[in-house]
């Protein structure tokens, strides 16, 4: 018969509505789930969050466009992480990212820098290979999903300067991650220093 299937999905569908009321009106308080606790897969119970008000902590693996990483010299000066190499650019599945590499102008050597860096938003699926596939961990993925503008084109194209973050917000945003980095970079120079 046909439309059973429907019939089916519409059915689990209305399961997990009313569990959802019987496990609210179970509970003998009505407070919101914590915080911690309202973006997991296991949580149930109504909560409703008065966006943008209040907005919901991202998990730490949360990914939304890419950034890259930049160090701060002692004269202020950003040190970017990105060679240039465009391992990021060429896994792309959308190919939304444009290098430019710097070049000497006495020798015309390139110098292994981006000079131009830019990723088309409306393009970019956050799917996360840039960031996976740097060798230099010099791109990441940002939790800033708030990218709506009412300009459509030149807002959407960001360049090297907007796409630049200090290693400090990384390490605010994934501080697990960021922490697993610096233990192995210091495992490594240990034993480049023991060899």
């Amino acid at each position: 018969m046909n439309g059973i299937g429907i019939i089916k999905g519409l059915l689990i569908t209305l399961k997990h509505f009313f569990d959802t009321y019987i496990y609210d009106f179970g509970r003998k308080q009505k407070n919101l789930a914590p915080d911690d606790k309202r973006g997991m897969v296991n949580s149930s119970g109504l909560f409703t969050i008065q966006y943008p008000e209040e907005v919901l902590a991202a998990s730490e693996e949360f990914r939304v466009i890419p950034f890259l990483v930049y160090e701060t010299a002692e004269d202020g000066d950003h040190k970017y992480r990105c060679t240039s190499c465009g391992i990021c650019a060429k896994v792309c599945p959308t190919q939304c990212i444009f290098i430019t590499r710097k070049k000497d102008p006495e020798t015309g050597k390139p110098i292994p820098s981006p000079e131009e860096f830019y990723i088309d938003t409306d393009k970019c699926m956050n799917c996360g290979f840039c960031a996976e596939y740097c060798p230099f961990d010099a791109i990441k993925m940002n939790h800033d999903f708030e990218l709506a503008t009412y300009v459509r084109g030149d807002t959407h194209i960001y360049n090297k300067e907007m796409l630049g973050k200090p290693v400090e917000y990384y390490a605010k945003i994934r501080p697990v991650n960021y922490a697993l980095e610096v233990a192995e970079k210091a495992e490594k120079a240990e034993k480049a220093t023991a060899a």
